[in-house]
This record gives C-alpha cells, structure tokens and sequence, in this order.
C-alpha cells in the first residue's frame, strides 16, 4: 500500500537550509514508475541549493524537494511502462530531456535545451519515495549496496568526464578532491594513467586520493604549476580534469596544461570567474577544452556498470557517512566543512 504522504527535505523558501516536511507522494503518469527510495546521496549541487549560492537563486523555485541521487525499489508504474517492473532494484537518470530538440534528435541527449532535473526543475529524491519516466530507470543488480547504487550516478559524471579523452599513458592533473573528483582519480588509474596529480586544500581529501590512487596529491595553496612543470620537465599535464568549480583552482588548471592538452570541465563555479587569461590558457596553448554536463545517455551508464562491476574502481571508501534522512541537516554541515566526502542518508533508516 503506497501511502498518500511522505516525509521529504525541501527547500522550502529563498534562503540557506532545508526543512524536514510531510508532503503529497508524487503521482505518476502513464510513462512513469514510482519509486520507493532505499539510498540517496548528496551531491555537490545541492550544496548549492542548502547554502543558497548565487546559481542556486538564479535556478532553483522554491518550495521543492531536492536531491537526486538515488537508488530503490519501483513499487507502481504507468500505464504504458513495459520496459521495468514492481520490484525492480533501480538507480535514476536524472536529466528527463524533450526528445525533440536539436540535440536529441542528433543523439546528444545529455545536453537536451529542454532539460528537466530531479531534484531541480522538479521534485527530487530526499524523500521516502520520487517519480521519473520509466526511461530513466536504471535496473541495478539486486545485490548492489543500495548507497553504491545511488552513487552512480554522480560517479557517471566522473566516468563522462575522465574517459571523454584516452587516458592512458598521460599525465593527468584533477583539481578538486570531493566526491567527484575523489572517483575520477580512482578511473584515471583503472584507465592507465602514467601519473595522476591530485589538488586540494583539504588534507583529509589529499590522503584519500592517495588511496584512490593519486601519485602526486598537492597542496591547492601551494605553487601548484611550478610543481606540475618541474615534475614534467616544463611541459605540463597531457590532461586536466576539472572538478572544483573553484576560480583558483581553475586558473592552476590551465597553468599547468601542457602546449596542445585537453581539458575537461565539470565544476559548478557558484558565480563567473573574472580573470581568466583565455588567449594564454587555451588559445596560444591550442588547447582542446571540452564542458561535461552529466552523463552520456546511456553510453555512461554502461561504462559505469563495467568500471563497478568488475571491480576495476572500489568507490566504498569514499562514502565516508551513512545517516537516516532525518539526519540531514548534520550531513550537510560536515559536507560543508569538508568533515565527509560522500553522504549516503536512508529514508527508511539505517
């Protein structure tokens, strides 16, 4: 029996923070499934959301149930659903596109100009149950750990991000070590990289990329190009993933990018960067830069399934905090204050 109401965390007006709610559970049309949230795990965009940064005002209408990184069990589906079932174990892909669109209809889903989010342009998954298109479910195999499940999907950005380029035999820099970062050290080693330097100003976040398998994890405030440079013999980098969003951090980036190198870009900067030297970082350099939004669909769900399921990446230990749902607003902080890489809360609890 699907109950009427749910317990859920929304954003409830203009302002930082989130509250505790009982609301309406999602109704489903005759393409959608219901689904019965087991995990769901924070991610970098809804640190926007909680701290109410300047994107989060520019794109976010409040009240609204955010979140959407999740993995349960579909308990109701539409009508016209053949494809999934009551029962099956899923993870959500959470861009629901128009199909209609220039870049639908030429195959580049992911970057649909209708785009519609979980969790942002409609209600997401910090709750006991979400809807979405039965063409988002994600079937998982039963025995995946519920919270691994729900990392899917930020990890698909990782895995869009790290294998948009051969990564093989090349240097690699990452900037920024939170959860998206931390994954993609872990598939620029399964990759074959020849050497991956790491960033941050976080200690904590610089051990656990050694253990990820990071060869040279560097101290973001430091001299950070001078040490790529002088580690590179004065070329710099073949790659550089991006995954901070931080403007200082951005700038090391490209400082650190050798002549003809490629950059892939995923951070969410919370405002535009001012001072960015593009005729010296990417013009004068030729250097091939490429912006990830998401995930390919479904190219990197495929990749990710390959990449987990073989044990090639173990992303275990980045899920440092396992908490019930009502805990929230303690996950939040401690991701805040850099205390926790990945959060994992449980709506029906531990």
């Amino acid at each position: 029996m699907i109950p009427p109401t749910m317990r859920a965390v929304v954003k409830a007006r203009a302002e930082a923070g989130a509250e505790l709610q009982t609301v309406p559970v999602p109704k489903i049309g005759p393409r959608d499934v219901l689904v019965k949230v087991r995990a769901t795990t924070i991610c970098g965009t809804d640190l926007h959301i909680y701290r109410w940064d300047p994107w989060a005002q520019s794109r976010i209408r409040p009240p609204l149930v955010f979140g959407h990184e999740f993995a349960g069990d579909i308990v109701a589906v539409g009508d016209e659903v053949t494809t999934v079932k009551v029962g099956d174990f899923v993870s959500g892909e959470t861009h629901i596109i128009c199909g209609h669109c220039y870049p639908c209809r030429t195959g580049q889903y992911h970057i649909c100009r209708n785009v519609k989010i979980i969790g942002v342009d409609r209600p997401g998954c910090f709750a006991e149950y979400v809807a979405l298109p039965a063409s988002n479910a994600w079937r998982n195999e039963p025995e995946l750990d519920p919270a691994i499940a729900a990392a899917q999907e930020p990890f698909g950005n990782a895995v869009h991000t790290a294998l948009s380029t051969d990564l093989a035999t090349k240097t690699v820099l990452i900037t920024g070590c939170g959860p998206i970062g931390l994954f993609a050290v872990g598939i620029a080693r399964a990759a074959g990289a020849s050497r991956i330097f790491a960033t941050d100003v976080n200690p904590g976040r610089l051990e656990m990329a050694t253990a990820m398998g990071a060869t040279d994890p560097l101290d973001a405030r430091g001299a950070v190009a001078t040490e790529i440079l002088a580690a590179t013999d004065g070329n710099g980098v073949d790659v550089l993933l991006e995954m901070s969003g931080n403007a200082v951090a951005i700038n090391q980036g490209f400082q650190s990018l050798r002549y003809g190198g490629y950059a892939a870009l995923l951070g969410l900067p919370g405002r535009p960067i001012d001072n960015f030297d593009l005729a010296n970082h990417i013009v004068f350099k030729g250097a091939m830069v490429y912006g990830v939004s998401g995930r390919k669909m479904y190219e990197t769900w495929y990749q990710t399934r390959a990449l987990l399921g073989a044990g090639r990446v173990d992303i275990r230990p980045i899920i440092t905090h396992r908490l019930p749902l009502d805990a929230f607003g303690e996950a939040f902080e401690m991701m805040i204050k850099g205390d926790a890489a990945k959060v994992a809360l449980f709506p029906g609890g531990i």
